[in-house]
């Protein structure tokens, strides 16, 4: 039942210490699709990967029974980390059978994949660059503006981030952002594709989102500092939204 998904996201709590064996941290691996001779737009890509992490948390097969449950159950109580990877060409499409999504978002691909054990993760996946995952591309500041209901997820405007690294943390903001929907509304918005928006908030909303997220109104990433940031920095605020 959609219930389990959506209760194993929202009673997500976080924290905890890693095992003393680096190939017993538990992590979803996320690839995102560059190909060299055209490379997609940085804010499709980073919508795409959002989108791709949340939809493996809320697919039927990660509910009770389900063959992805005992891996996500795992991971959520455990500290939730992300690695993403870029592929192109002959390296996205092998990796398209193994268990996870892929979401497209104005031609650019991201596919997240069903959390593991370090040490199992396919070797399709561990060949893949964690580097050169850069992409052109401006994100807008302004909000957003439709009809659909969603997420917006904003970048924090004092942290330069590689796209690798931002696609880890959207995605993060995403399943977060769950719990700011009701069990009701969140099976509306998971039918209807997990509509996100990825933006760069500027000082004075970063500044109301970090009061929301404090108050619990919007959810924010803390990033446990392992790569290219310092511990405890917010990275992404996930706010409700019509997008």
């Amino acid at each position: 039942m959609f219930d389990d998904v959506y209760r194993r996201l929202v009673g997500y709590v976080g924290g905890g210490e890693d095992p003393a064996d680096r190939d017993d941290v538990l992590a979803m691996q996320m690839v995102v699709r560059i190909e060299k001779a055209a490379p997609p737009e940085r804010r499709a890509l980073l919508i795409a990967a959002a989108q791709a992490a949340v939809l493996v948390c809320l697919d039927p097969r990660a509910e009770s029974g389900g063959p992805w449950a005992a891996g996500l159950d795992a991971w959520c109580d455990a500290r939730i980390r992300k690695i993403a990877r870029r592929a192109r060409g002959k390296q996205w499409n092998d990796v398209q059978g193994l268990w996870g999504v892929t979401a497209e978002v104005d031609g650019a691909q991201a596919r997240a994949f069903v959390p593991g054990r370090v040490g199992d993760v396919d070797h399709r996946v561990t060949r893949l660059q964690i580097g050169g995952t850069d992409v052109d591309g401006v994100l807008p500041t302004d909000s957003p503006v439709g009809d659909r209901d969603g997420l917006c997820l904003w970048l924090n405007p004092d942290l330069e981030m590689s796209v690798g690294k931002t696609a880890a943390q959207v995605g993060h903001a995403s399943m977060l952002g769950v719990g700011l929907f009701s069990l009701a509304s969140a099976r509306a918005w998971y039918e209807s594709g997990c509509s996100v928006d990825v933006r760069r908030a500027d000082s004075e909303r970063w500044a109301r989102l970090v009061g929301e997220a404090d108050a619990g109104t919007a959810a924010a990433v803390r990033d446990a500092g392992f790569t290219e940031i310092a511990p405890g920095s917010m990275t992404v605020i996930a706010e409700r939204t019509r997008v």
